[in-house]
């Protein structure tokens, strides 16, 4: 596995600072929210963001993992709006942003924004569902062109009402039918699931290509009791050398030794025997 590090637990820090960080504490890359690094996400923000990104990263020596929380801003994304000029926005919005992820060498774009997704008054979840679908259709040839993924995330039903289990992402995934579409893991997210984090990842192995890495209740690895070594053991087993990211639910008061302590995790389970 490689590691990487969202860069929004870094807050207000500026992001050279932060991806110093994020070296120094042993990782390989930066997984991005966009609104974080692109201003006000228009075209010429993005651009202007792009370059930023590019120079920061090549001087710290480190890769361009990815984007989540593609559609949180700016306000009025959904896939399913009633207004079809909303939707295609929406969908236009997006292309940027796998644009933009091949102009930094391409990666996977974790779809997650549970309120720009679910069903509304007026649209009910089967019909969000279709439209997901199809929108996400739709940008499957910009990913190929882009050397990027859109990957769909699988969220709890206390956010969002369209693909909350496994089963769910991979029979949309499958559904669609495009190599570049696809799924991923996220530890906290899956948490509230009935099926341990191991017979899941050995369930949808072909399906995950990206990794969020958190504790259960969304902190910091290594900060509480979860136990990984199962998962590790699964994911080893599949064969998965992809992205693991640290993406959690709070802006930590020293990252430096929260990163360094959660590294050391990473590592002692990568060791760990069979």
């Amino acid at each position: 596995m490689k590691y990487s590090v969202c860069n929004e637990l870094f807050g207000e820090l500026p992001l050279a600072r932060a991806c110093a960080i994020i070296r120094q504490a042993g990782f390989d890359g930066v997984e991005f929210t966009p609104y974080t690094v692109f201003g006000d996400l228009s075209p010429g923000g993005i651009n202007k963001g792009v370059a930023e990104v590019k120079r920061v990263l090549d001087g710290e020596g480190l890769a361009y993992a990815g984007f989540h929380w593609l559609m949180a801003k700016p306000e009025g994304l959904h896939f399913a709006a009633l207004d079809p000029q909303a939707r295609a926005r929406s969908l236009d919005h997006l292309k940027r942003l796998i644009e933009a992820s091949g102009k930094l060498g391409g990666g996977n774009l974790i779809l997650g924004s549970p309120r720009q997704r679910s069903g509304f008054p007026g649209r009910s979840a089967q019909d969000a569902l279709k439209y997901l679908e199809e929108g996400l259709a739709s940008v499957a040839g910009t990913l190929s062109d882009c050397n990027s993924f859109l990957l769909i995330e699988q969220l709890s039903t206390d956010q969002t009402d369209v693909v909350t289990t496994f089963e769910e992402a991979a029979a949309m995934v499958d559904r669609i039918g495009k190599p570049s579409v696809s799924s991923m893991f996220d530890f906290h997210n899956s948490a509230h699931l009935p099926q341990a984090w191991d017979e899941l990842i050995t369930r949808y192995a072909s399906y995950i290509r990206h990794v969020h890495l958190n504790e259960a209740d969304g902190r910091a690895p290594g900060t509480g009791a979860s136990d990984y070594s199962s998962a590790w053991k699964a994911l080893k087993a599949a064969g998965y050398s992809g992205w693991g990211s640290i993406e959690i639910f709070e802006i930590p008061e020293d990252p430096m030794t929260m990163l360094k302590r959660s590294r050391a995790l990473f590592r002692h389970l990568d060791e760990e025997k069979e």
